[in-house]
């Protein structure tokens, strides 16, 4: 076997180990210069792409905290990441908790928007979309069976279901909030996170091991930088954290700066210009 042809089968493997693509499909994309070994996993092109994406992920870490994740730690099971988009396939046990987790809404009792702002669910052909209203970004939701039809939220309980009361134009709330957003942190690590996030929803084979023995583990954020991400068994956080920097989670793209953060600061720790990610093993009590 060709150095060349090795290097492609290592990073097609990598790609493979973090996405459930199979291997002749992250070999084609190594032979075409789609994948490499300082990005074995393909990025999303546009700015807007990567903070859709990275918003799916802060909320759905903190919509599912303390939840059963059934083998998923976000809820999809595998992904086709491509330069232009993202296809998911989303885990039948958990997605209509998924989507309520992530369709925006006013909650009284809590005191403002939850869920993604602008976000709207669509029919797109044999899958669903979730769309920015008013952009581009798109993130395709591949069922978990052809007749599959989501079980969506309704009015009442104090919410305001603003994907049904404002199908095609964003609410004030959400405009607000994409503001806020848009405003956190420094320009820079801002820009980091939405890499950041964006990649981790890339990954998510890599990300479902943590749960694959008993299907525990809790996601959290302290704030608008990071992400936890807490397991009782399974692999060790350096492990995970090895294979995630294998598979470039932190490769600091062109336009990020360097940050004391990129530094870990405690183990388990994946830091990438301010932004970052920690992860969290424990052992198992009872079981």
């Amino acid at each position: 076997m060709s150095r060349r042809t090795d290097n492609r089968h290592r990073v097609a493997t990598i790609c493979r180990e973090a996405t459930g693509l199979p291997h002749h499909v992250c070999m084609r994309w190594a032979a075409d210069g789609l994948i490499s070994r300082g990005q074995p996993v393909p990025d999303a092109e546009s700015a807007a792409q990567r903070a859709f994406e990275a918003q799916i992920v802060t909320e759905l870490a903190q919509e599912l905290r303390h939840r059963p994740r059934e083998g998923a730690l976000f809820g999809f099971v595998s992904g086709v990441p491509t330069r232009g988009g993202l296809l998911l396939d989303i885990h039948p046990a958990m997605a209509d908790e998924v989507l309520a987790a992530v369709l925006p809404r006013i909650d009284e009792h809590y005191g403002g928007l939850r869920g993604v702002p602008g976000l709207r669910l669509t029919p797109l052909g044999d899958s669903w979309a979730l769309m920015r209203v008013g952009g581009a970004a798109l993130v395709r939701l591949r069922p978990p069976r052809a007749d599959w039809q989501p079980s969506l939220p309704e009015h009442g309980d104090g919410l305001t279901q603003l994907w049904r009361r404002s199908r095609h134009r964003q609410h004030p709330a959400e405009s607000s909030a994409m503001s806020a957003w848009s405003c956190r942190g420094s320009v820079g690590e801002a820009h980091a996170l939405d890499w950041l996030n964006s990649r981790l929803l890339r990954r998510p084979c890599l990300l479902n091991t943590v749960v694959a023995t008993h299907g525990s583990a809790d996601t959290y954020t302290h704030g608008s930088m990071d992400l936890v991400v807490e397991w009782c068994c399974a692999l060790r956080a350096a492990e995970l954290e090895r294979r995630l920097r294998q598979s470039g989670l932190a490769h600091r793209p062109a336009g990020v700066a360097a940050h004391s953060r990129d530094t870990p600061w405690f183990p388990g720790e994946i830091g990438m210009g301010g932004a970052f990610v920690s992860l969290r093993s424990g052992t198992c009590r009872g079981r």
